[in-house]
């Protein structure tokens, strides 16, 4: 009621309006209830509270006539019409305090339903207004200005201090602190982050002082996309909501015949009015977009960016998704997964002589070997004479043994000549990548790596079957054997391995050809075709990737794959909302209808009942806003 095309005007005077209208319906309010009281007290001169109840129905009346005027001068028939029908009608019969009573209620519950289901726009307000408005830029030689943010430029260095709101996308140059990042990945654990590293407009510094070079201003951070995408996505409507908007210009003249005929057959005006009153489809009209603007809302909390909320309801009829499988369902970093040493050979010792020449290396691999031994307590000597072949292996004196570490054919070609190292190569490494180790001639094993596993992948695909995902499937450029023993630790069945980008395109589409909608779910760069060709693609992230933000129809801004169940969860809990909004608002306007027809409602029932039918339908989308904390995946 009185919303609609308005509701796009509200902007910052909102909070202005909504105080002028409490004003005016406290004073339309003081006159009716004088009426009341002037009708008690004086008695013998009812012309008092006639005029008293009078001035006050007029000035209730005025705000939902201006309304409705603008509506019909706008070429738009929608329920306002009919309150201010149902209002005249009563003042025209002289009943001018039922009149003062109708119109209050009305102006009420928009007062009401306008701040219950703001409720859930301000949680998305909340998190696109976080950019701070002054930021603390550097100088040629490190004097400190503040600046207003908007002044900043790419190419800028600026300082932001604990307990600062960073203001631009950019990179650490100097420093290292804490940063809570959950306005924009959703995260709620902070992450510790240093040099060379990426940081986001409007996350919050936590423990040191930072240097930033400026990489991105403005509409271009990855806030700024997430506010244009948020925006974007409430101003598009569900394919139910533009039915209802097709048909709602019919529904005011059938009403209007309706009273009339009840008019015809009784002649009592009371049923009229009550009838026109409850026929308001306050209810219907905010059945969707309180529920929609609620999901949206706690979507964007949890760092889930929906650009069409026709996106969202889909979500709620997939029935097979289907991953990338690095940086996807693994981190895309490289992990020493398993120690092969040769008979009398410790694991330690093949882990020392291979971490200890790979020190000074910058490989994944190396990197892994190092990592892994600085866990386990390994001690490394800094090797000497160290040399690298590129793309096949390096080598090194450790502790005063001539150490090679790469591949098994790189390790013959320097003389390595063992069976073992021969049978490894060909036998031995299925699914893994290998690196092979020899010291002074003698070759010591065998060092498998695995791209690291999510650690919530395999509960994550569990949830999906639990939603009754009818078809898992992972697709990656990566080995046979490699895919097959990632799809087993995860628990996925089907798999398809040696995949270039289109071949991921085709077997989406080939599975789409047997009946199923499908869901891609990848990094939103490499995958941007597969994202594309899905009936939903879900790009991971996101966060300062303008790639995958603009590649796919859902961008998660974290790496969480408990996200993408999340999001199934969430999609079919607004829709199970909607079609429970849109019953009770009919079952409310269908039993109004007929109670008052049949002369067992008045009109102060009628806007009781009325007004109780849209609350219930607010409340209940309210309920969505909570999904996160509720399933555990905030």
């Amino acid at each position: 009621m009185l919303t609609r095309h308005h509701a796009d005007e509200a902007g910052a005077e909102h909070g202005h309006a909504a105080g002028r209208l409490l004003s005016w319906i406290f004073l339309g309010t003081a006159f009716v209830l004088n009426g009341y009281l002037a009708a008690y007290f004086f008695k013998d001169d009812p012309l008092i509270g006639d005029v008293s109840a009078a001035i006050g129905a007029v000035l209730l009346l005025l705000p939902i006539l201006k309304t409705a005027i603008e509506d019909l001068l706008h070429g738009h028939v929608h329920m306002n019409e009919l309150v201010a029908l149902a209002i005249l009608a009563a003042m025209a019969q002289g009943d001018f305090r039922t009149a003062g009573v109708v119109a209050f209620f009305m102006l009420i519950s928009l007062v009401i339903e306008t701040r219950s289901a703001e409720g859930a726009h301000a949680a998305i307000e909340k998190l696109i207004r976080l950019t701070p408005t002054t930021a603390r830029r550097l100088g040629a030689e490190g004097a400190e200005e503040v600046i207003p943010a908007t002044q900043l430029a790419v190419g800028d260095r600026i300082r932001v201090l604990p307990g600062e709101t960073i203001p631009a996308d950019g990179q650490i140059a100097r420093g290292q602190t804490t940063l809570n990042e959950a306005t924009v990945t959703g995260e709620s654990l902070p992450r510790d982050k240093g040099p060379q590293e990426d940081v986001f407009a409007g996350t919050q510094n936590l423990t040191g002082a930072i240097e930033i070079a400026v990489r991105r201003v403005g509409e271009d951070t990855t806030l700024g996309h997430v506010r244009k995408l948020i925006l974007a996505a409430e101003q598009t409507k569900l394919p139910l909501l533009r039915i209802m908007d097709r048909y709602m210009g019919y529904y005011t003249p059938a009403v209007l015949m309706l009273a009339g005929l009840v008019w015809f057959f009784t002649s009592d005006w009371s049923r009229v009015i009550a009838l026109l009153v409850i026929a308001c489809p306050c209810a219907l009209i905010l059945a969707t977009p309180t529920a929609i603007v609620a999901a949206l809302s706690t979507a964007a909390r949890l760092g889930i960016l929906v650009k069409n909320v026709a996106d969202l309801e889909s979500a709620a009829h997939l029935t097979a998704v289907i991953f990338d499988k690095t940086g996807t369902l693994t981190l895309g970093k490289l992990g020493v997964a398993r120690l092969a040493p040769r008979e009398g050979v410790t694991p330690s010792a093949l882990l020392a002589a291979a971490a200890g020449v790979e020190r000074f290396s910058k490989h994944p691999a190396a990197v892994a070997l190092v990592e892994l031994a600085q866990q386990t307590g390994v001690s490394l000597p800094e090797p000497a004479d160290f040399a690298e072949a590129p793309g096949r292996g390096v080598r090194a004196l450790v502790n005063k043994q001539q150490v090679l570490s790469g591949r098994a054919s790189w390790l013959q070609a320097e003389g390595i000549r063992d069976p073992l190292l021969a049978e490894a190569d060909t036998q031995g490494t299925a699914g893994y990548s290998a690196v092979f180790v020899a010291a002074d001639g003698r070759y010591l094993g065998w060092i498998g790596f695995q791209d690291q596993i999510r650690p919530e992948a395999a509960a994550s695909l569990k949830q999906l079957t639990d939603f009754k995902i009818r078809r898992l499937a992972m697709v990656t450029g990566d080995r046979a054997a490699v895919a097959q023993t990632v799809a087993e630790q995860i628990g996925c069945r089907e798999f398809k391995a040696d995949c270039l980008p289109q071949e991921k395109v085709d077997f989406v589409r080939a599975v789409q050809r047997e009946g199923y909608r499908v869901a891609f779910v990848g990094d939103g760069v490499n995958d941007a075709p597969a994202l594309a060709a899905g009936d939903t693609g879900i790009a991971m992230g996101a966060a300062g990737s303008d790639v995958a933000i603009h590649s796919a129809s859902v961008a998660l801004m974290s790496n969480d794959l408990r996200r993408v169940p999340f999001l199934i969860h969430l999609s079919r809990g607004a829709r199970r909302t909607i079609y429970q909004n849109l019953s009770i608002g009919g079952l409310f306007i269908l039993g109004g209808l007929t109670l008052s027809g049949l002369g067992y409602m008045g009109p102060i029932l009628a806007v009781l009942l009325h007004n109780a039918g849209s609350l219930i339908v607010v409340f209940n989308s309210a309920r969505l806003i909570r999904l996160g904390d509720e399933s555990g995946a905030a």
